[in-house]
């Protein structure tokens, strides 16, 4: 009897080459799927869409569907003289236009347009970012907005870049424009070694390293910045030791921006991460090689940089002035890079952009 019960089942699982490889295979694909999980950004908030952030703000229409959110400030669009569109930097948005005086405003006749980047505050998230795309979201902003054949620009920081775009991209549409401290992309073909070590090197060591991966490794832009594991950017982190002592007097007397919590309410991944990734990301040109857009004599370009940016160095703008000689510099020897919120500062700028230097 006891034979006819058969045998029982082994203490342990037989040896098998081909079990091994089976269990092994299972087990790399659970991994790579719990690192995908880790890796892959949450899907954006879009403002309007069920669950999102309402729309509060005026808003266009783009041609491939996204809207732009606008806010419009100065004299009346119809009785204005000068039209410029100002683009916001890092970590902002439409509220963060260049704070000229309502005085320089009404006598020059301004009336300035700021925007909400793709993907910041209630601007729809481009899905497929480029140094191109947003110069022709400028443009068909200005055209929706019936701004005319052409306008002045004014960018500020990440916005100051997005310049060099629009001199390439859409230089017939633009009167004069004005750069504000802005950032470099250190991978710029024609920058000496000297030059970009020298400002790689200012960076903290955790931006030297968000840069990098921005650059390189663009897919793990979103978990270097979440992670917990290494600090993340330090601009991202909004470390009070990027404010030179003139910052930190600003960033005081200005307060909290009410409306921060905006900024990036739809989601962290697209707007300031994609915002590094594509400043920071391969381009397959470089505002070294722009030619003047204004040969004729009918606009200039101005660059402005602080002396004392410790976010953004001075030392990429000092050389980019140096190799194109139709740029016209102006270096702040005591300023950082909040120098454009200064009211003073605004005015001086807009005019020197509007009517020239005098």
């Amino acid at each position: 009897m006891a034979e006819s019960a058969g045998k029982r089942p082994p203490a342990s699982p037989p040896a098998s080459a081909g079990m091994a490889t089976k269990l092994s295979i299972v087990l790399l694909v659970t991994l790579s799927a719990l690192l995908y999980q880790q890796f892959r950004p949450p899907p954006p908030k879009i403002c309007g869409s069920l669950n999102g952030p309402p729309v509060t703000a005026p808003r266009t229409k783009l041609k491939d569907g996204r809207h732009l959110a606008y806010l419009e400030s100065g004299v009346q669009k119809m009785k204005a003289k000068y039209k410029v569109i100002f683009v916001h930097g890092f970590y902002s948005c439409r509220y963060d236009a260049l704070p000229i005086s309502p005085e320089v405003a009404q006598e020059l006749g301004i009336y300035l347009l700021s925007f909400d980047r793709p993907g910041y505050a209630e601007s729809d998230p481009d899905p497929a970012p480029s140094e191109k795309s947003i110069a022709l979201d400028i443009e068909e902003l200005a055209d929706n907005l019936k701004l005319g054949p052409k306008f002045h620009l004014i960018g500020f920081s990440m916005g100051g870049e997005i310049m060099w775009s629009c001199l390439k991209y859409i230089p017939h549409r633009l009167s004069g424009v004005a750069i504000l401290g802005p950032v470099g992309n250190y991978w710029w073909s024609g920058l000496p070694s000297n030059v970009w070590r020298d400002a790689w090197y200012q960076q903290p060591p955790q931006d030297q390293w968000a840069v990098w991966v921005a650059h390189h490794l663009p897919w793990l832009t979103y978990w270097w910045n979440t992670q917990k594991l290494f600090p993340p950017s330090s601009v991202i982190a909004r470390s009070p030791l990027l404010l030179s002592e003139e910052d930190a007097m600003v960033r005081k007397k200005l307060g909290l921006r009410t409306y921060t919590p905006t900024i990036r309410q739809q989601g962290d991944y697209n707007s300031l991460h994609r915002d590094m990734m594509v400043g920071f990301g391969k381009w397959d040109w470089s505002p070294l090689d722009l030619k003047d857009p204004f040969a004729g004599g009918e606009g200039k370009v101005h660059l402005w940089h602080g002396a004392e940016d410790l976010m953004v160095p001075a030392s990429l703008s000092r050389y980019i002035s140096e190799r194109l000689p139709w740029v016209i510099y102006h270096e702040l020897p005591k300023s950082g890079h909040l120098f454009p919120v200064d009211s003073g500062n605004a005015d001086a700028i807009v005019k020197s952009l509007l009517l020239g230097d005098q």
